[in-house]
């Protein structure tokens, strides 16, 4: 069964990251950043060799986000955005292959022990099965 497996953050955690801390989620150090990516790389390299990964991928900060949404009249609304106050939105994504729910909720419970600075915000790890197009969605 295929599974996305979605990080979040917010524009604040991107600026963190930056080294710009704010209220919402306090500045990242150098060894804090290399810290994320040994952990994500150990995890990503750990999923190649199970042969459950598919494709992982880091998003671009939210700022760069834009969003079409349909107007009530029919036509669309284009905003670019969002910026710091703002909730979370996928940070990144794995897709994998996996035996079971209980395999990528395993998986899930790894990726949210990514090391971080202390008080910087926890988001839950989201686990979504893909349909294959026949309706089940596995479990």
């Amino acid at each position: 069964m295929k599974y996305l497996v979605v990080v979040q953050g917010s524009q604040a955690d991107y600026e963190a990251m930056q080294g710009k801390g704010s209220s919402r989620s306090p500045a990242w150090s150098e060894e804090d950043i290399q810290a994320m990516y040994s952990f994500m790389s150990a995890v990503n390299d750990d999923l190649t060799a199970t042969g459950e990964m598919i494709d992982a991928r880091g998003l671009a900060e939210p700022a760069k986000t834009r969003f079409v949404q349909r107007a009530a009249d029919g036509s669309t609304t284009i905003t670019d955005g969002p910026y710091a106050e703002t909730e979370e939105l996928p940070a990144g994504f794995w897709v994998l292959d996996c035996a079971s729910l209980e395999r990528v909720t395993e998986i899930a419970e790894r990726i949210a022990q990514c090391p971080q600075p202390a008080g910087a915000p926890d988001y839950p790890v989201v686990v979504r099965p893909i349909e294959d197009g026949s309706g089940d969605t596995g479990g």
